[in-house]
């Protein structure tokens, strides 16, 4: 009974989840007509991909289209997880690795900064990216996304790099190997499950954000795959229908990218909790 219970909890867990999503790829494929007339029906009556053919093929804006805002996303969100993930485990090495001073503050401050919120950070932010004389660039987004995923990666990697025995490296420079061989040969196979649950973090704060990309960009070329969503919210009325179908392409990349990660993001996950 107490099984039974317990799995029930988890599928209503489960479906109250989904549901969500669910109702958003399902409103995708609905007519407009349909949308605001049809009534809460979970599956449309007669699936068409208008919609789809309407954010796909048109512009959104004068010689700009969806695919060209998709691009921008992967870009910046690709570029993010590369950098993110170099700096945050050559930095948790170091932390893990060397003794300094005001090496526990240090990590205390990494969690400090996670507990700022966004907002109260745009006005500072992009006073700072003018400066670098990169106001309108896609390196100002990555630049930005990569200051906000580093805590929690840099936090994370510690772990990892804490638990490899500092034999194996010990014995590898007994061995002729260089630091360098050392890093890429021996530390980094063995962290590369850390990598892969905080790289699925720092995909999803690029892939996901809106506020400094709609701050930073100027640009209606540049902007990002959030900002153009933003294109079919009108003052009177809201496409709801290209807007579930984009918000549906829109969530494709994030799935395929776990998808890709999840094996050595969970075993990661339950690693880190366990060797931290």
């Amino acid at each position: 009974m107490r099984r039974s219970a317990l799995n029930l909890i988890g599928l209503l867990v489960a479906a109250f989840a989904v549901f969500p999503v669910v109702w958003m790829v399902s409103t995708s494929f609905k007519s407009t007509p349909e949308i605001f007339s049809g009534g809460p029906v979970p599956f449309p009556r007669d699936p068409t991909f208008a919609h789809y053919r309407t954010i796909l093929t048109g512009d959104l804006i004068p010689g700009v289209t969806f695919v060209d805002f998709f691009v921008n996303s992967v870009l910046v969100a690709v570029a993010t997880v590369l950098v993110s993930g170099l700096v945050a485990l050559l930095a948790a090495t170091a932390v893990a690795r060397f003794r300094f001073r005001l090496r526990t503050s240090f990590l205390v401050m990494l969690l400090v900064v996670q507990m700022i919120p966004l907002e109260a950070l745009v006005i500072p932010l992009f006073l700072m990216i003018q400066r670098l004389g990169l106001y309108d660039t896609l390196a100002s987004l990555v630049l930005t996304y990569v200051g906000f995923s580093l805590p929690f990666a840099v936090w994370m990697l510690r772990g990892f790099v804490a638990a490899v025995p500092v034999e194996l490296e010990e014995a590898a420079a007994i061995d002729g190997a260089s630091r360098a061989q050392i890093f890429r040969r021996i530390l980094l196979p063995l962290v590369a499950p850390g990598l892969a649950a905080t790289s699925i973090f720092s995909f999803i704060v690029a892939w996901n954000e809106l506020i400094f990309a709609l701050t930073f960009l100027n640009d209606q070329t540049r902007y990002t795959l959030p900002v153009a969503m933003t294109f079919f919210f009108g003052r009177d009325d809201t496409a709801w229908g290209p807007v579930m179908a984009a918000s549906t392409i829109l969530t494709i990349p994030v799935l395929v990218f776990f998808l890709i990660v999840q094996r050595r993001m969970v075993g990661g996950l339950a690693a880190g909790a366990l060797k931290g």
